[in-house]
C-alpha cells in the first residue's frame, strides 16, 4: 500500500514542479489548472478524487478564499508579473489518492525557486510559517495522539504566531481513505487516534489578520513504528 500511495504522490510533487516552470505572467488560472490535470493524466493519474477537480487554483487575494470542492470554479484571472499563486492537486489511481499542496510565488515575471529568494517580505514569511507549522506538528505527535489533541495544539501555535486558520470549517487535514464520505479530520470534536489511520494530511491554511493573502502547504503522513513520515 505504501508503495502505491508513494507513487500517486509523487504525480502531484513532480505535477508542483513542473507548473513552477510554466506559469508565466499574462497565463489565466484556468489555463494553470489545465496544464497541472494533463500533466497528473500523463504521469499516470486516472482521475481526480476531490469532486473530479485535479487543481484548485487561486491567486492574488483569492488566496484568502477557502471553498469545498462542490462548490469551486477557476476564476477568470491572469497571472501578475508580481503575484502570489496556490495551488492544491488531487491526482488518484483507481482509489488510491495523492494530495498535494503549495503557495507558489511570482516576482519580476518568474517563479522565485527559494522562500529566502522572496523580496516580498509577507509572502516570505507566510511561507516561512508554512514550514514551521509542518516542523512543529512532525514535532510533537505521536499515534496515541488524537485529531483533536492536534487540531488544539496546532491552531494555539498558528494564534501564537500572529496567524490564523483559514480553512472554512477549521480544520488541519483529514485522513486519506478511498471514499470521500470516510474521511475524519484534524478538528475539534475527533477522539481518533492519528495511528488509527493509515495516512493523514496536515495542510494548514493561514493568514495574517486583516491581510490579502493566504498560504497554504499540503503533504500526506504515515508512522512507521512509532515515528512520523512524509510520503
Amino acid at each position: 500500500m505504501l508503495s502505491e500511495y508513494s507513487r500517486v504522490q509523487k504525480i502531484a510533487k513532480d505535477t508542483i514542479e513542473f507548473i513552477k516552470t510554466e506559469i508565466k505572467p499574462g497565463m489565466l488560472l484556468s489555463q494553470v489548472r489545465s496544464l497541472c490535470e494533463d500533466k497528473m493524466l500523463e504521469l499516470g493519474a486516472d482521475s481526480f478524487w476531490y469532486w473530479d477537480v485535479g487543481a484548485f487554483v487561486f491567486s492574488g487575494d483569492e488566496t484568502t478564499v477557502s471553498v469545498s470542492g462542490k462548490e469551486y470554479s477557476t476564476s477568470d484571472r491572469t497571472i501578475g508579473s508580481d503575484d502570489i499563486v496556490t495551488i492544491d492537486l488531487s491526482p488518484q489511481i483507481g482509489d488510491t489518492w495523492g494530495d498535494h499542496a503549495r503557495t507558489v510565488i511570482i516576482e519580476n515575471g518568474c517563479v522565485v525557486k527559494s522562500v529566502g529568494e522572496i523580496g516580498n517580505s509577507e509572502w516570505r514569511e507566510g511561507l516561512m510559517m508554512e514550514k514551521k507549522l509542518h516542523d512543529k506538528m512532525t514535532e510533537i505527535v505521536n499515534p496515541d495522539m488524537t485529531f483533536e489533541d492536534l487540531y488544539y495544539q496546532m491552531n494555539e501555535y498558528i494564534k501564537d504566531e500572529g496567524y490564523i486558520n483559514l480553512d472554512f470549517m477549521g480544520n488541519l487535514g483529514h485522513s486519506i481513505v478511498r471514499r470521500k464520505d470516510d474521511r475524519i479530520y484534524i478538528e475539534k470534536g475527533n477522539r481518533s487516534k492519528l495511528g488509527d489511520v493509515d495516512y493523514f494530511t496536515f495542510e494548514p491554511h493561514i493568514s495574517v489578520a486583516g491581510s490579502k493573502f493566504g498560504y497554504k502547504r499540503e503533504d500526506i503522513y504515515y508512522f512507521e513504528n512509532g515515528v512520523i513520515k512524509k510520503l
